[in-house]
């Protein structure tokens, strides 16, 4: 509250520095005094200097030394320091997410790796959901989908009804009709071309509508939707 002072003795951690930001913003806007960061000389790190892992590390005397904590660099300089102390490098095990290792009281080994990592929890699913269809719903996510629905003739390939238009997250049908009507005069040539070409195949002519609707979106819009062509034999 209002008269509180506050400081802030760490650096944000990589990636975080928005959210931190966000905190400080916050507290500010309460009335809060805030040091953080760079203003004073106030950073506390939380992780042990050189010269303490030395102590530990005379102390503990370890047999076998597996750095775990931090990025790689952290862990070969502490590696570095292990062998400094006298450790014999074939007894330091430098590893990776995943890594499996036999260790007992004559060696230290390395074992084929095992699967782990994240896993993704989506409803009663784990582990199910992939990269493909996490990208597919980060595009959905950012700019939405337009389905092309149509009929055709299953004896020539003409179009019988359609192509009609659905859209989903990417602009509302209300205030666009020139652009779908757009969209769907494209769609409509397409078909009607393949039909009178004597192009029957249904991957060659939905990837036709998705190159030539998505040209047409990104001219108009600078927007690149995700594009699914339904057809249907009549």
């Amino acid at each position: 509250g209002e008269g509180d002072f506050i400081i802030i003795s760490a650096n944000p951690i990589p990636g975080n520095e928005k959210t931190v930001g966000n905190v400080v913003d916050e507290l500010l806007k309460k009335g809060c005094k805030v040091v953080y960061e760079s203003m004073y000389e106030v950073h506390v790190s939380g992780h042990a200097c050189q010269e303490e892992l030395k102590i530990i590390h005379k102390l503990v005397k370890p047999k076998y030394f597996i750095p775990v904590h931090g990025e790689q660099k952290h862990l070969r300089k502490h590696a570095d320091l292990a062998m400094f102390l006298g450790m014999d490098r074939k007894d330091i095990y430098i590893g990776d997410v995943g890594s499996f290792i036999e260790i007992n009281e004559n060696y230290m080994k390395e074992l084929p790796a095992v699967p782990a990592g994240k896993v993704f929890v989506d409803g009663l699913g784990v582990g199910d959901v992939g990269s493909i269809v996490l990208r597919d719903r980060k595009h959905l996510g950012q700019d939405g989908l337009i389905i092309i629905v149509a009929s055709l003739d299953v004896y020539d390939g003409h179009v019988i009804s359609g192509p009609d238009i659905v859209s989903r997250g990417f602009v509302y049908v209300r205030e666009s009709e020139g652009l779908l009507d757009e969209v769907r005069q494209v769609a409509n040539n397409i078909l009607e071309d393949c039909a009178d070409n004597n192009i029957h195949e249904w991957g060659i002519i939905k990837n036709r509508i998705k190159d030539d609707v998505s040209k047409l979106i990104s001219q108009k819009t600078r927007r690149t939707p995700m594009i699914l062509p339904i057809l249907q034999e009549v």
